[in-house]
């Protein structure tokens, strides 16, 4: 037996057992291999959309996020501007209010001053008008009789001085 030339018998059998092992294996195994490798085809078909759908989702997510991180950056901006105006605001109302306050104890602190100033004048005046009547009791030797009329007399002489 030579190993290079085969025996028409034993190629007839092999070519029958490939042609039946064939006919089965495309009557029965190659649809099941082949819808396998279909569905296969479909769900990695499938899964390459999902994950398109999702890049895209993403993409669009850090698009907003990238947006609402600015408009938060714009508003926060805008409320530190805004309390500053406002510390501003208070900070000069309360120096009016401090102005103001400071103008109108001043005004007090004269209006009472005024006020000592003439009471004290009519004490020193009524001090010296019964200065004036004891002297004058003592130079004339008699008192007078009415103590009103001589204290509105002396007054009066007071004033004209």
């Amino acid at each position: 037996m030579n190993l290079l030339t085969p025996d028409p018998g034993l190629l007839f059998w092999m070519l029958l057992s490939f042609g039946v092992v064939f006919f089965l294996l495309a009557k029965f195994g190659f649809p099941v291999i082949v819808k396998a490798i279909n569905e296969r085809k479909e769900f990695i078909e499938m899964s390459l959309l999902s994950a398109k759908q999702a890049n895209e989702k993403l993409a669009n997510i850090q698009a907003e996020s990238d947006k609402l991180l600015a408009d938060t950056k714009a508003q926060q901006k805008k409320m530190i501007t805004d309390a500053m105006q406002e510390k501003q605001r208070i900070v000069q109302a309360a120096q009016e209010e401090a102005k103001m306050s400071a103008n109108q104890i001043i005004e007090e602190a004269r209006l009472s001053i005024q006020t000592e100033k003439e009471k004290a004048l009519r004490e020193v005046r009524n001090e010296v008008a019964n200065l004036a009547l004891d002297i004058a009791e003592k130079v004339i030797g008699e008192q007078m009789k009415d103590k009103e009329l001589q204290k509105d007399t002396i007054n009066r002489l007071i004033s004209n001085l």
